[in-house]
């Protein structure tokens, strides 16, 4: 447990953290700091959050301290009675250790930040699109556990169930840096409730996650390298929604990514979501190319290509969630996907750190 700590006072900078939170009171000083309601917001939410993280390294170094001394005192009075008392409370003391080891390991420049996800089904149809819709309400149920708030930016409902594809925003500190853990390809082996003949059915959904940048993040985009189509919605959301040319999709010609925005009444809002959407890809289309030119100088491969999946979720003929970058795995597929994605998040986190170690 000693060496449990010592990592945790390593990774936690405290004078660093009561640093950042007197830069974070200096700016909400400021006189035009409510001039933009949802930056200062943030900054709230940051401010809460750093402050929060203080208050548990604070409460875990004080149940440390009362935990040595009680094995000190075991030791000297030979109590069995208060070794098993004790053994129970370090049990406890090592799960909160791990935990908020886990937190301190989100420390990239954009782990903090909110997370665009989409959700692209692959080839079989109604399969597939039934496993999209299976996946996105998993996330849902992952986010609202965690108190995160859960947009739809787009959503493409399947011809006859499912989706054919939906992008999410979900907002709360930290989603990226948890999330960018299920970028990659999700494969299901089921029992169709679509074949009238009950044979086994292999589908494939892709998972893509990339930040949201704020206006603050310098990204160029030129106006004469997009193209902006308007079109009918064709979503669920009333009769102006369906009715209006709202619905936007932006086009960037000179890498051809391309984003929609459907889910907002107005075409103005629908447009300005999906210059969000398209910023946050570019962007992260940017980082990822210096990546790749790192990864070959260094001689390393780490291409997600379609069909090589990150995950299995087999529920016939057996139970089982298995993630093949790290080997972790669980028969409780129904918890998985009722949203208990912590166990696979964890393990990449930290097989993240592994690497960069090696």
């Amino acid at each position: 447990m000693q060496r449990d700590f010592q990592t945790l006072g390593g990774l936690f900078d405290l004078d660093l953290k009561q640093e950042m939170i007197e830069n974070f009171e200096v700016k909400m000083a400021a006189p035009d700091f409510w001039g933009d309601n949802e930056r200062a917001q943030g900054v709230i939410a940051e401010l809460n959050a750093v402050k929060s993280s203080v208050d548990r390294y604070q409460g875990l170094s004080q149940e440390y301290e009362d935990v040595t001394m009680m094995l000190e005192l075991a030791d000297e009075e030979a109590d069995e009675s208060l070794a098993l008392e004790l053994y129970s409370t370090v049990k406890e003391l090592m799960a909160k250790l791990e935990n908020f080891q886990l937190q301190l390991l989100l420390n990239q420049p954009y782990d903090k930040f909110n997370a665009i996800l989409e959700l692209h089904p692959g080839a079989g149809g109604t399969e597939s699109q039934d496993w999209g819709q299976m996946l996105l309400r998993m996330y849902t149920r992952w986010a609202e556990k965690r108190n995160f708030k859960v947009e739809v930016l787009d959503y493409l409902p399947g011809d006859e169930a499912g989706i054919k594809s939906v992008t999410l925003l979900i907002k709360g500190f930290n989603a990226y840096g948890y999330l960018k853990a299920e970028k990659g390809v999700h494969r299901l082996v089921r029992i169709s409730p679509f074949d009238a003949s009950g044979r086994r059915h292999t589908s494939f959904v892709s998972c893509d996650v990339v930040p949201e940048i704020g206006d603050d993040v310098e990204v160029d985009i030129r106006t004469e390298d997009l193209r902006i189509d308007t079109y009918r919605a064709s979503g669920a959301g009333g009769q102006h929604i369906n009715t209006t040319d709202s619905a936007v999709r932006i086009t960037h010609i000179p890498t051809g990514v391309v984003v929609t925005c459907q889910t907002e009444r107005s075409q103005i809002k629908n447009r300005e979501r999906a210059m969000t959407v398209l910023r946050s890809k570019l962007y992260e289309r940017k980082i990822e190319e210096q990546r790749k030119q790192l990864d070959e100088i260094r001689g390393e491969q780490s291409e997600i290509a379609w069909g090589s999946q990150i995950r299995s979720y087999v529920f016939h003929p057996y139970s089982m969630v298995k993630d093949h970058r790290t080997q972790v795995e669980t028969g409780n597929v129904g918890a998985v996907m009722d949203g208990d994605l912590d166990p696979f998040i964890d393990g990449y986190l930290r097989s993240q750190i592994r690497i960069k170690n090696e």
